[in-house]
């Protein structure tokens, strides 16, 4: 996995996870703003501006301590972008229109980079290019995925549980009690079942081996 390097190479990373996680946040604001909710406008949130976005747990302090550790795993997460839902002018399926929102952006990112290296291999471009390439690659499927499982807060509980009756709101409101908890569960002792299909889209999307 390219980006799991020290030194320099590890702040290119940090501030390629930066800029995709401020991505996917304002893919959450824009969504919202397309549904009628101009929370995250007037908040300031709309913008590229990583200052309105770090989150100086998530953005900085959790991937320098999963890279001292050498656990292997780079994620991390910006200042969520606020939105009212009851704002959204779709309120049986806007929640989960924002909700993913975010998680496509990160595929995404990883389709139009993944077909650029793949396609750029054949016009010699620089293996540095490719390294940086990868990276943003990588970290765009893992956010993707990261962000689909359906655990409080992630975006994944939003979009399942837009989807599945009401009466399911109370395991909604028990899980969201101890959803980081469980997420550290997931990341620290789950993650390796998740793996393989990162590993699949990469080559999938690059024609390089993971």
């Amino acid at each position: 996995m390219p980006f799991f390097t020290n030194g320099m190479d590890f702040i290119f990373i940090i501030i390629i996870l930066i800029m995709s996680v401020i991505l996917h946040e304002l893919s959450h604001g824009y969504a919202a703003l397309f549904l009628g909710d101009n929370t995250a406008k007037h908040a300031g949130r709309l913008t590229l501006n990583p200052i309105k976005h770090i989150d100086p747990v998530g953005s900085i302090f959790i991937p320098l301590m999963l890279q001292i550790l050498g656990t292997g795993i780079i994620f991390g997460w910006a200042k969520p972008v606020p939105y009212n839902p009851y704002n959204l002018r779709n309120q049986k399926w806007g929640e989960l229109i924002v909700a993913a929102a975010g998680p496509i952006t990160n595929l995404f990112l990883a389709v139009i980079f993944g077909l650029v290296i793949r396609f750029g291999i054949n016009f010699g471009v620089s293996p540095a290019f490719i390294n940086l390439g990868s990276s943003i690659v990588i970290l765009n499927i893992v956010l993707g995925l990261f962000n689909l499982i359906p655990i409080p807060p992630l975006d994944g509980s939003k979009i399942l549980f837009s989807i599945l009756p009401l009466r399911f709101q109370g395991l909604k409101d028990r899980l969201e009690q101890f959803g980081f908890v469980i997420v550290l569960f997931f990341v620290f002792f789950l993650w390796d079942f998740v793996s393989p299909l990162i590993g699949w889209l990469y080559g999938l999307l690059t024609g390089l081996p993971f």
